[in-house]
């Protein structure tokens, strides 16, 4: 396969020496924060400027978080440079984590996925940012999904969270430093802003498309085709069914204990969804929904990248499975509130109340993404 050479932002971080150099500078970044030889952001930084804070999103700065879990401030062992989280309760920075740069500096490999939480951290630093007249700068990447194809709904404001703050659709097609350009205008941010763009990425690449090398962004992500399949299957994390944590494949595999796997397999091939293919499977997580128990379901392979659709293949797994099982299929609620978690993953709640079908809501965003993709293009950086 002839993959083709891809600069990221950290590769040609000399572009913003006149942003960074004599300055304190503070870095959000995770593990995915590699240069094209694979050396941490962290060590770039530390060895070229003055660092003087780090602060860690969702996983933390080393990536050794599950999902949700808590994030502590520390002391980062290699660098003696203190890590802040940036997580939780201290999502949106408070005044001593202002305090603690003169510039901030962002570096993360985004999946580019309305869901992922990396997307927040850094349109609320940017918020902070403006608050106290600071400077950032944002390392570009790629869209490891490809920078072309939009796909599932645009978020309601009413169901906006963590897991989805802004108007954006499901897979938004638009690097971390095309956002960032977007947030900026969205919310009227008055930050002083600068993208270190890539070098030679169209948007039509796929990560592997690239020679860029695969870090998982977080623990339940190990590879492209998980990043793939997440757009469509992360809703799964609204119900009792298991979304495949706890297994080498999460968000490749779904299913529950009540499930008959060949059932499901030959009732939603015959949903024929172009470059979609479902194959039954079993297995048992290890850790999270029904740990220890054997479960039935279906592996989502993609046979035909640009013909597919996740998202709608998502939607429609989870209305097959709520149709075959209406006694035992369930919709969870975020913990601590009386709102459902497949609500804000989906930014509605025409499917889950039965307003709409799979198919009648994704139809029903089509206009809307259409208006995301016009608004958008003068945020591109990229042909």
């Amino acid at each position: 396969m002839n993959r083709h050479p891809v600069l990221s932002g950290i590769d040609r971080i000399e572009l913003a020496d006149g942003q960074l150099k004599g300055l304190r500078v503070g870095l959000m970044t995770n593990p995915t924060g590699v240069d094209h030889r694979l050396t941490s952001t962290i060590d770039v930084v530390n060895s070229r400027y003055q660092l003087s804070a780090l602060f860690a999103v969702e996983h933390g700065i080393r990536g050794s978080a599950q999902a949700g879990d808590k994030v502590e401030n520390a002391v980062d062992p290699q660098t003696g440079v203190t890590v802040y989280s940036a997580f939780g309760k201290n999502c949106h920075f408070t005044d001593e984590m202002l305090d603690a740069f003169d510039v901030l500096l962002f570096d993360i490999q985004d999946v580019g996925a309305r869901f992922y939480t990396y997307l927040y951290s850094l349109s609320y630093a940017m918020e902070a940012c403006a608050r106290k007249g600071k400077a950032m700068v944002v390392l570009d990447r790629i869209n490891p999904v490809g920078g072309k194809k939009l796909t599932g709904t645009v978020l309601d404001p009413a169901f906006r969270s963590f897991v989805g703050d802004y108007e954006l659709p499901t897979q938004y097609a638009l690097t971390i430093g095309e956002y960032a350009l977007y947030a900026k205008d969205y919310l009227g941010i008055d930050v002083d802003l600068t993208v270190v763009p890539l070098s030679g990425w169209k948007r039509e690449y796929l990560l592997d498309d690239t020679d860029l090398p695969w870090v998982a962004p977080s623990p339940n992500c190990p590879n492209l085709e998980t990043a793939l399949c997440y757009t469509g299957n992360c809703i799964f994390e609204g119900t009792n069914i298991s979304e495949g944590r706890g297994t080498t494949i999460p968000f490749q595999v779904i299913g529950a204990p009540f499930i008959d796997g060949a059932l499901l397999e030959r009732t939603m091939n015959r949903e024929a969804l172009p470059g979609l293919h479902f194959r039954a499977v079993s297995f048992c997580p290890t850790f999270s929904k029904h740990q220890g128990e054997m479960c039935q379901g279906v592996q989502m392979h993609i046979t035909d990248r640009e013909a597919c659709d996740c998202a709608l293949g998502g939607l429609l797994l989870m209305e097959t499975i709520w149709r075959l099982y209406p006694d035992q299929f369930s919709f969870i609620k975020w913990e601590g509130t009386d709102v459902y978690s497949v609500d804000r993953l989906l930014g509605t709640d025409l499917f889950r109340t039965g307003k709409m079908t799979a198919r009648e809501l994704t139809a029903h965003f089509d206009a809307p993404r259409k208006r995301f993709e016009e608004n958008t293009r003068r945020f591109r950086l990229y042909e």
